[in-house]
């Protein structure tokens, strides 16, 4: 789910919605909270699988030539 917030600044960058929420899911996981892992290793032992597919298609999706048709995927 998107976050949105009054005071913060508008990203205008191409899926800036699903890397926000991706990077927001790795900071707050008991892999780096608790046991103080670095985030790509906590990648590497499959946490937050869902967004960090959802962010994968929406940058495979700026450079598919059938997006400008179906638009791009992600928030």
């Amino acid at each position: 789910m998107p976050k949105y917030y009054d005071e913060k600044e508008e990203d205008g960058r191409a899926c800036a919605g699903v890397r926000e929420d991706f990077k927001a899911c790795l900071m707050q996981h008991d892999c780096v909270v608790k046991e103080g892992k670095m985030p790509s290793e906590c990648l590497k032992e499959g946490h937050c699988k869902a967004l960090q597919t959802s962010f994968f298609e929406c940058k495979r999706s700026m450079i598919d030539t059938r997006s400008r048709f179906r638009g791009r995927k992600g928030y």
